[in-house]
């Protein structure tokens, strides 16, 4: 497996308040598919990841979900159906795109002050959480938040992260 993640810097303070920004970026969502299954497949993936801010989020926020604010991370995964891109993939597909992850900072701070954690962790968490999102993962009923928590907290723990979901 080969993973190319293109990191776009739509709001500059995030050059000060993450570093090395795009190697942080790249290592996450790379540890993230060393989980799955995709890892095995000799395969391309592509990752598009936005470090933008509120305002920016919030558009995109309020035109793809209809909540007008700011969130923290947002996915756009290239195809909704997992099924179709492990099919695919056995067809002899060299490249697949998988999307996009957009990440908004001020919203990301505010959290990280209410929370106590760290600005570095609490992104590694949200580049694992908008990952998964893009393999199909999700938290709709209680069965998928629980698959999918443990699935981050095993990803953040190789990471050197603490589960985030404990107080």
């Amino acid at each position: 497996m080969e993973l190319d993640v293109t990191v776009q810097l739509q709001a500059q303070a995030w050059k000060q308040r993450l570093r090395p920004y795009c190697k942080i970026v790249r290592d996450t969502c790379g540890a993230t598919l060393e989980d799955t299954k995709l890892a095995s497949q000799r395969c391309r993936f592509e990752i598009a990841v936005v470090l933008a801010d509120d305002a920016f989020i919030k558009t995109l926020n309020h035109t793809y979900r209809g909540k007008n604010k700011p969130t923290n991370v947002l996915s756009f995964p290239a195809d909704e159906h997992i099924e179709r891109r492990i099919k695919s993939l056995t067809k002899g597909q060299k490249e697949y795109a998988l999307g996009d992850i957009v990440l908004a900072l001020e919203t990301i701070e505010r959290e990280c002050e209410e929370q106590q954690k760290s600005l570095r962790h609490h992104v590694l968490h949200l580049l694992v959480h908008g990952t998964l999102h893009l393999l199909g993962y999700d938290h709709e009923d209680d069965k998928q938040a629980s698959q999918m928590e443990k699935k981050e907290i095993k990803i953040l723990e190789n990471l050197n992260v603490k589960n985030p979901y404990l107080s």
